[in-house]
């Protein structure tokens, strides 16, 4: 199996989007990551695009064939991929294998989704059809409800308090503002949406204990990578940015419902596809210097954090609440502001993860965004409610 390479990146600025199609979108964010590849006349082999939603909402299919003719990448092979919000993270798992096996040479990878043009009922609704088709969605579940239950028992199992879950949404809303390609640019406060008299108004609840600024918005937008090998990667000549390869992946599935499982609040998906990951790079958890975990909804990054051995089951809210999350803290976190302020555009997700990290192991981004010194990144993409996680450790090599 050859060593992979994530050659180029590209993205678009998330949030509402109406003078752009989904395609336009897939095809702005491959060209950004294809012209970051400086790939010259090399030619795509393969495409694979994420998308869970262009089926239901824009009533159109075979993207990837209509992305790859709109591109003028023919004759390259195409498949979209459909995971729910792990669509992402499946595409670039299916790319990395792709180059691994030696079957192709240089891939993209593009995730895209254009949820905005729906109202906010039918887009929970069109996320909700990944839920049990016979024990949950006929009974109205949603994915905020099933989060408001997993943080009724998070609390109640690891001490996790209402300050420990507002700090994530804090930290998440204050860097993301930083972020040219966050939806969400606005800072708040805990007065703002916690303590103060106007706080219910301001912060309404969404799925008890779950409120407004717990939950990321409805999003459209697009990322993409380029893989190759890393061998041919560094025969391109001298790289004009530094390489960043894919030191190991893991996915992992737990029951489709909540209820089957022992425990709802064990993510066993989460820990085991993280362990593959870090096991595949031979790294540990202590190993990894900067991370982006899937906050769809507050409680998982706390959740997330602590499944993959960040922090002890019940240490997570607190390292959040004490800054240790932050940028500058021991263990940054959704330095881009995550899906809690980049957004969530769900076949976006995955991809967009992996971009974030390259560029903060390329250390490119500007200080007020940048880890320090970053080697070694980590992506969690979870997929329905944990029941579907890819995980990726990706690595700078240095020259």
């Amino acid at each position: 199996m050859r060593d992979v390479a994530i050659l180029g990146v590209g993205m678009i600025p998330f949030g509402r989007r109406d003078e752009e199609s989904l395609m336009d979108m897939l095809a702005h964010a491959s060209l950004n990551a294809l012209d970051d590849a400086g790939m010259g006349d090399k030619s795509v082999d393969a495409v694979y695009v994420a998308n869970m939603g262009a089926g239901i909402i824009q009533h159109q299919t075979a993207i990837a064939s209509s992305l790859v003719d709109r591109l003028s990448l023919l004759p390259a092979a195409a498949d979209a991929v459909e995971n729910g919000p792990a669509s992402g993270g499946s595409a670039v798992k299916n790319g990395v294998l792709a180059v691994a096996s030696g079957y192709y040479d240089y891939v993209l990878v593009v995730g895209g989704e254009k949820m905005r043009e729906v109202t906010g009922w039918r887009a929970t609704d069109f996320v909700s059809t990944m839920t049990h088709p016979e024990a949950e969605y006929p009974y109205g579940v949603t994915l905020p409800g099933m989060a408001g239950m997993f943080t009724r028992l998070y609390m109640e199992k690891y001490n996790v308090t209402r300050e420990q879950i507002v700090a994530v949404a804090i930290k998440n809303q204050e860097i993301g503002i930083l972020n040219p390609y966050a939806h969400i640019e606005m800072v708040i406060t805990k007065e703002g949406i916690m303590d103060s008299p106007h706080s219910v108004v301001n912060n309404p609840v969404g799925a008890d204990p779950l409120h407004l600024y717990d939950m990321c918005p409805v999003s459209d937008g697009a990322a993409a990578v380029v893989l190759c090998s890393l061998e041919m990667a560094q025969k391109l000549g001298k790289p004009k940015k530094p390489l960043v390869r894919v030191a190991g992946f893991g996915q992992a599935t737990d029951t489709h419902t909540l209820q089957e499982r022992d425990d709802p609040t064990d993510l066993k998906a989460v820990t085991l596809a993280a362990k593959q990951a870090l096991d595949t790079a031979k790294l540990k958890p202590g190993d990894i210097d900067v991370a982006e975990l899937h906050d769809a909804f507050t409680i998982l990054e706390i959740a997330e954090s602590e499944h993959v051995g960040f922090f002890k089951k019940g240490e997570g809210g607190k390292a959040a609440l004490a800054g240790k999350t932050k940028l500058g803290g021991e263990m940054p976190i959704n330095v881009s502001g995550g899906l809690k302020a980049r957004g969530h555009p769900v076949g976006a997700t995955g991809v967009a993860q992996v971009v974030d990290i390259t560029w903060q192991l390329r250390h490119e981004l500007d200080k007020n965004r940048q880890v320090k010194n970053a080697k070694n990144g980590m992506t969690v993409n979870f997929g329905g409610f944990g029941n579907n996680v890819l995980s990726f450790v990706l690595q700078r090599v240095e020259q």
